[in-house]
């Protein structure tokens, strides 16, 4: 199916009629089509999977949220809106979308408690310890918060509000948004895709979707909401508009096409920050604290203590490959067995000036760096990278280096061969304003068309911090269900 707009005098009398037509059903689509029906509106939701969830359900689960909720006060954290925007301005940034942001740092709190009342449940414990994802049922965590330079920016607080499950947390938050918007009476539509937006003039009036074979069409009086996720899994689209990410693996239930997308470009929405993305470098945080994280030179790049998204955005975007995890036997064995996540080393070595031949270093640029390293962590200071003192100690030969091309199941998978180590998904989409109303290029809102999640884009500039997708796809996913509500009649 083209996915041109298709004139509302050519698709005849709607097969279903609806207030809200919410197409997506991930946790941006949950909250649209939980708070349209809040609001007194009609509800249908298109999901195109056999269930709901999407790349939602396959996540680690974690929201950014601070501003002061119960767990932070619980954990012993004082925390406000003004903190949280210092940090995410420069965490996110550059070119951090700065209106949507602070918009969202002041509704943080506040949208906690909209997610718990939903069922959405979060145990008042800390995980203190970098990681991507906490094997503990803590409700909250560290995601760089007090690592430099945002230590110095803002007061330090964590912010990784997580549901009380060892390891991905994402099924359990979509089972608690689902079970809501089901018992809110929303209809939901599996096993059906939107294939063209239906237009009243310069007014998107609904869908055109197929079901089991099916062209459907569905009518919406009052908005459709885009939640259809972003385009990783296109690679026409990854050509076009991030090219660097086509070599790596994909962060997506295998569904994030950027249908949604292309239906809103073509009915002339804009786009904005294309090329942005999370990218996760299969590097073991709790082992590059202790250690040293390198580039192909031997020469470290960032401090390892800061969130593992920023350090994988350093090196696999601006670092000559590959990067190399280096330790020593006594990092290694500081980390309880089950968070090794099944990493082992590739190469060990006697002496640093070994372990740089192996692998294939200029001469003498490991030897260096281990030894400017251990200088300054004598003194329980970093002055070069700023790594925080608590994670500082000389390491001491034998030397290991770790491969994150291997993954997390390092040499057992040596067998399996080498990948890039990294995987992505697209930050960047449809352009909205901080309401998810969908813009066109001059820069006005398309009437009746809306986004939110992955389909638009959101607070990202070329950062990221885990948990602002999950809690911006959310916050404005409610926001771009007020279409919902008879003020926005007339849009």
């Amino acid at each position: 199916m083209s996915p041109r707009p298709v004139p509302v005098d050519e698709v005849g009398e709607p097969d279903h009629e609806t207030d809200v037509l919410v197409v997506g059903f991930g946790c941006a689509g949950a909250a649209a089509a939980h708070e349209a029906r809040a609001r007194g509106a009609r509800v249908l939701v298109l999901e195109r999977a056999g269930a709901p969830g999407g790349s939602s359900a396959l996540s680690g689960g974690e929201l950014y949220l601070g501003g002061g909720t119960p767990v932070q006060r619980a954990c012993g954290f004082t925390d406000t809106a003004e903190d949280m925007f210092a940090y995410l301005e420069a965490a996110l940034g550059p070119h951090a979308d700065a209106a949507k942001l602070r918009l969202y740092c002041a509704g943080s709190a506040a949208h906690f408690d909209w997610l718990r009342d939903l069922g959405v449940e979060f145990q008042h414990s800390l995980h203190e310890a970098p990681t991507w994802m906490p094997l503990t049922t803590d409700g909250l965590m560290w995601l760089g918060e007090n690592a430099w330079p945002y230590a110095e920016l803002a007061r330090p607080a964590p912010r990784g509000h997580r549901p009380p499950v060892p390891g991905p947390g994402g099924r359990v938050l979509m089972d608690a948004l689902v079970a809501a918007v089901r018992g809110a009476g929303a209809v939901v539509h599996v096993d059906t895709r939107a294939g063209a937006l239906i237009r009243d003039g310069d007014r998107v009036v609904g869908v055109v979707a197929r079901r089991y074979g099916r062209d459907l069409v569905y009518r919406a009086r009052r908005a459709v909401v885009l939640t259809t996720g972003g385009f990783v899994d296109n690679e026409r689209m990854l050509a076009d508009h991030a090219p660097d990410l086509l070599a790596h693996g994909k962060v997506s239930d295998g569904l994030d096409d950027g249908d949604g997308i292309l239906m809103a470009m073509a009915a002339g929405a804009a786009t904005r920050r294309m090329a942005a993305a999370q990218i996760a470098l299969t590097a073991l945080p709790a082992l590059a604290v202790r250690g040293m994280l390198v580039n192909a030179r031997g020469r470290r790049f960032i401090n390892e203590d800061v969130y593992p998204g920023l350090f994988s955005i350093a090196a696999v975007r601006h670092q000559p490959g590959p990067c190399w995890v280096i330790a020593d036997e006594a990092a290694y064995e500081d980390i309880p067995e089950p968070e090794r996540w099944g990493v082992r080393p590739v190469h060990v070595a006697a002496t640093a000036a070994e372990l740089e031949r192996d692998l294939g270093m200029p001469d003498g640029a490991l030897r260096g760096a281990v030894r400017e390293y251990n200088r300054h962590a004598a003194r329980g200071a970093d002055p070069v990278l700023r790594k925080s003192g608590r994670w500082l100690r000389p390491l001491r030969a034998p030397l290991a280096a770790f491969d994150p091309r291997l993954g997390f199941a390092g040499g057992a998978r040596r067998s399996a061969g080498i990948g890039t180590g990294a995987a992505a998904f697209t930050l960047g989409g449809l352009r909205t304003t901080p309401d998810g109303a969908v813009l066109d290029v001059p820069g006005e809102p398309v009437p009746g068309l809306f986004a939110a999640g992955r389909a638009s884009s959101g607070l990202h500039g070329d950062g990221y911090v885990s948990g602002t997708s999950l809690g911006d796809d959310t916050f404005v996913g409610r926001r771009a269900s007020h279409a919902g509500s008879p003020a926005w009649d007339a849009r």
